[in-house]
């Protein structure tokens, strides 16, 4: 019981925090024998596609075009096409007025990577990004994405998603908005040592030639595509200085959603990607992909209840102060969280208790995702979640 207790703890501890200290330590090693990558200035541009995906977005839709009308690149080199399928509001008609934009619309809605696949044979960019129709781009994303590209093992570039949080942000703007810069400092890392482990819809490109056709019910399309390429040995590269804003879910039961959504997707990923998971194939990268996605989306969340039932037994049985005290804070954490969520219900806004409680949220999420995953509840067509104005 004790081994197992003991176990449950190294993973959870590794999982949430060991992971990013044992990736600082051995990008320092990598700094001292090699340099990193040098990009050159006077290198002519690649083409781009741009590929947006919109389903019912009549609201932010014009503001999304003029956004990616403005970005800074030579206009002659970029090709912009959105997909609105299925959607039955005014989003394809106001499409439709921008000459500059090929539209794609079909009636039927067939999920996100159906569209996708509808536009692939259209593309002429040698680089192609994919971006979501609710967030937008910093003015030079595409230049800073596509830099990348002068690294021929670069395959896809990730670019960096921020949460814009208000000061007075609830649950789900606050610990969304930690989440997400945490996960950029990881990624950071990640790709310093030697390459991301997938990519976000907000704000991603790949090598068009890479692309690799993906299974129609893919959940997480994005994670998908660029892991593929990961596959075959190409590098997913990672640029904060080109970032997606958009604003948190509209509450936490949206968040919720959200997280359940991509959990059931990591599920299937972890199923298809059997060579990303194989250190035979390439190692450094196994082991990224593992400790950065596998255990999150797998065991580490009921390792969670593992460790509290075998805590609490060990701490009734035991004289060993260490093991009583550790099930306190055990305790006390899960009552912060429990009282979070208790303001949270109450629009009663206490910053402390919104890591605990967006922590045990996240990782509800993803046993609820497991669930609905095997249950075969969850829907590939993409889902509009609700955001705060």
């Amino acid at each position: 019981m004790i081994i197992i207790f003991w176990i449950s703890i190294f993973l959870i501890v590794y999982t949430f925090v060991g992971y990013g200290f044992v990736l600082y330590i051995l990008v320092k090693i990598k700094r001292i024998f090699k340099k990193p990558f040098v990009f050159k200035a006077d290198i002519p541009l690649p083409t781009v596609s741009i590929l947006v995906a919109a389903y019912n977005e009549e609201d932010l839709i014009e503001a999304k075009i003029r956004n990616t009308l403005q970005l800074d690149y030579p206009k002659d080199k970029i090709q912009l096409i959105f997909i609105t399928d299925g959607s039955s509001d005014q989003t394809a008609a106001k499409v439709s007025q921008f000459q500059e934009i090929t539209l794609l619309h079909e009636d039927l809605r067939a999920g996100k990577m159906a569209a996708i696949k509808r536009a692939i044979p259209l593309i002429t960019g040698e680089i192609t990004v994919f971006t979501d129709a609710n967030t937008f781009l910093n003015e030079a994303a595409i230049q800073e994405l596509v830099k990348h590209y002068q690294n021929p093992k670069v395959g896809a570039v990730a670019g960096e998603k921020r949460i814009l949080v208000e000061e007075k942000a609830d649950a789900s703007s606050a610990g969304e908005g930690f989440y997400w810069k945490y996960e950029s400092k990881l990624k950071k890392l990640d790709y310093e040592l030697y390459s991301n482990v997938g990519a976000a819809g907000e704000l991603f490109s790949i090598r068009t030639a890479l692309y690799q056709p993906v299974e129609i019910d893919t959940i997480i399309d994005d994670h998908m595509i660029a892991m593929r390429i990961a596959e075959n040995g190409y590098i997913i590269a990672y640029e904060p200085g080109a970032y997606a804003m958009e604003t948190a879910s509209a509450d936490i039961k949206e968040e919720l959603k959200r997280k359940v959504r991509i959990a059931a997707g990591g599920m299937q990923s972890i199923l298809r990607l059997k060579k990303a998971a194989n250190p035979f194939h390439h190692p450094v990268f196994t082991f990224q992909y593992i400790s950065h996605r596998v255990l999150r989306w797998t065991i580490v969340p009921l390792l969670l209840f593992v460790a509290f039932i075998l805590n609490g037994i060990i701490a009734f049985n035991t004289q060993i102060a260490f093991y009583q005290i550790l099930f306190a804070f055990q305790v006390f954490f899960y009552l912060l969280s429990m009282t979070g969520f208790y303001f949270e219900q109450r629009n009663i806004r206490v910053k402390i208790l919104f890591i605990p409680y967006y922590f045990c949220m996240m990782n509800y999420a993803v046993l609820a995702g497991i669930v609905k995953y095997y249950q075969k509840n969850q829907s590939a067509a993409w889902e509009k979640s609700k955001r705060k104005v």
